[in-house]
């Protein structure tokens, strides 16, 4: 089998495998009542860190942590995957749980205003999954 063939599956692959972690993702998500959930497509963008970004919000700490833990939970049940790396766990402003390919953001509203990620990767196509 030749390299390209080999290159073109595994991409397929990891694919099939980051859509079906964004679509645990989500729903996790709203079944904890975050707000204004976003998914940004980075795989267009050379410097972008991951394929895609996931971006929410909730009201408050104890929100914060109940959808970080509603998205690890779901994401090791359903996919059988454990976070890469995670972080912002003991403020609870803004909690990252890092899938390699596909990165979520759990911001408090002012946490969120503030950095902007949706400004700094403007070039991202975004979904909005509200509703």
């Amino acid at each position: 089998m030749s390299v390209l063939a080999t290159r073109k599956r595994s991409s397929v692959a990891r694919l099939t495998k980051s859509s079906k972690i964004l679509k645990v993702i989500i729903h996790a998500i709203q079944e904890k009542k975050g707000e204004n959930i976003i998914a940004m497509d980075l795989r267009k963008i050379p410097e972008a860190v991951a394929d895609f970004f996931i971006i929410c919000q909730g009201s408050s700490s104890p929100q914060v942590k109940a959808i970080s833990d509603s998205i690890e939970m779901e994401v090791k049940s359903q996919c059988e995957e454990m976070p890469y790396r995670q972080e912002g766990r003991s403020a609870l402003q803004w909690v990252l749980i890092d899938y390699v390919n596909v990165v979520v953001h759990v911001m408090q509203p002012e946490t969120r205003k503030f950095y902007k990620l949706e400004e700094m990767w403007s070039d991202a196509e975004v979904t909005e999954h509200n509703g």
